[in-house]
């Protein structure tokens, strides 16, 4: 039988999902317009007043919000809120160095916190679980956004954050763990530690487990169900929007259901910016109806994907939001972490290097790959291995510093980086992720 944390809402009727979305929009477009001069601004230059919005159908009217806007309003200049009344932030990496802070009030977090239930019922979580969270805590949302929505549900909470991974499978059999929450890529690792301590999927606690940050492919999903003895459930969401849990994986596995009570999704053509409609790929777009602290209003993701009003088995009635199949920028998700080449271009040039390089991403073994070719202008190249090495070690903690993740860095030759006429090919990502 189908669980719902809040089913009242989470099975409302299109009508009524409608009705709430026009008036929380309506709302949160003046209390933008009145608290906050950045956008404020931007509604001017295009000629909106709040007036001009009276319900979902005015959406299209407001001016975007993209992660420029984040950069360059930075760190105060979105807050919702007066900073007294605010009372955490989380924080993601940005393009070049420069964080995405978002702040959060506690209505915020309550509301994120429920978002986060709504998932861990939905995987078929109750207050009899026992959730071991292993996703990061500090500035990274995973761990906060899903510790808080386990408290809601009200299971026996296990905070390991991520790391430590005999540690971690010590916790999940002496505790009798039945919910995993960690990104893909390390649930897979950990199936693969507990296959070869021997232990069978009969032995292992483990029900069921909520993963997300990362892409990862059906086959994987498949690998770790068997290997584990598990469902394995995707979750979505982003710093800026609050973090996971703006949408989730139902029974059905077979897309995640928006919390539109709390989000507006639209699909938008990334190069006209016009609103496509429901069913076609485009870029995803997302206004945050009810936070007070960090309002998004039409806030690019840069996720390209589909969105789809198909009836749901699980009697959800939320828009369901496919897979994301790919970004509209440059960014790459490593290991759950967000790198923009303008990082580590930063990195380089900061330490004397041209901006010639090229990142090579591969997965082995259900792991993230992170290497880095960079090319020795003329005067630093030398055969001298120790120099070289010492070389590498610093640009290799340069990038640790940056991005929070370790590359593995490769000095190479002058001029050996293939050169393009058009736009440079600074990336090659090996991994299957579709």
């Amino acid at each position: 039988m189908e669980r719902y944390y809040q089913q009242e809402i989470e099975c409302a009727s299109l009508d009524k999902i409608r009705e709430i979305q026009s008036e929380k929009l309506v709302s949160q477009v003046r209390r933008v317009w009145d608290n906050v001069p950045y956008y404020r601004k931007k509604m001017e230059a295009k000629g909106v007043t709040p007036d001009d919005i009276k319900s979902v159908d005015d959406l299209h009217k407001l001016p975007f919000l993209s992660k420029s806007d984040l950069r360059d309003a930075y760190p105060y200049g979105l807050l919702g809120k007066p900073l007294k009344e605010c009372v955490r932030i989380q924080s993601t990496s940005g393009t070049t160095g420069k964080r995405v802070v978002a702040f959060y009030t506690q209505h915020d977090i309550d509301l994120w916190e429920d978002c986060c239930a709504r998932a861990i019922v939905a995987a078929g979580g109750t207050d009899e679980d026992v959730v071991q969270v292993s996703y990061g805590y500090g500035l990274f949302t995973g761990g906060p956004g899903l510790n808080g929505g386990s408290h809601k549900v009200g299971c026996l909470t296990i905070p390991t954050s991520s790391g430590n991974t005999d540690r971690q499978i010590m916790f999940i059999n002496d505790l009798s763990t039945t919910i995993l929450c960690c990104t893909p890529s390390y649930a897979a690792y950990l199936a693969e530690r507990m296959k070869e301590m021997g232990l069978g999927p009969d032995e292992i606690p483990l029900k069921a487990g909520i993963f997300g940050a990362e892409a990862w492919t059906q086959e994987m999903r498949k690998s770790i169900e068997e290997t584990l003895g598990i469902k394995a459930y995707d979750i979505y969401g982003l710093t800026e929007l609050s973090g996971p849990g703006v949408a989730f994986e139902c029974s059905a596995q077979s897309g995640m259901h928006i919390n539109e009570d709390h989000f507006i999704p639209e699909i938008i053509d990334p190069e006209t910016e016009e609103v496509l409609p429901i069913g076609e790929q485009g870029e995803l777009v997302f206004t945050a109806i009810d936070k007070e602290a960090f309002p998004m209003l039409r806030y690019r993701t840069r996720d390209i994907c589909r969105l789809s009003r198909e009836k749901c088995p699980c009697g959800r009635t939320h828009i369901k939001m496919g897979k994301p199949m790919g970004r509209s920028d440059d960014m790459l998700i490593i290991r759950g972490v967000n790198v923009f080449p303008s990082q580590i271009e930063t990195v380089l040039i900061n330490n004397g290097y041209a901006a010639n390089y090229l990142i090579v991403v591969d997965r082995v073994n259900n792991t993230d790959t992170f290497d880095v070719q960079v090319e020795m202008t003329p005067e630093m190249f030398t055969d001298n291995v120790g120099e070289i090495e010492a070389r590498q070690k610093k640009l290799e903690q340069g990038l640790i510093a940056m991005l929070g993740i370790k590359a593995k860095v490769s000095l190479v030759a002058p001029k050996s980086i293939a050169r393009s006429e058009g736009k440079a090919v600074r990336v090659i990502d090996k991994r299957k992720l579709i």
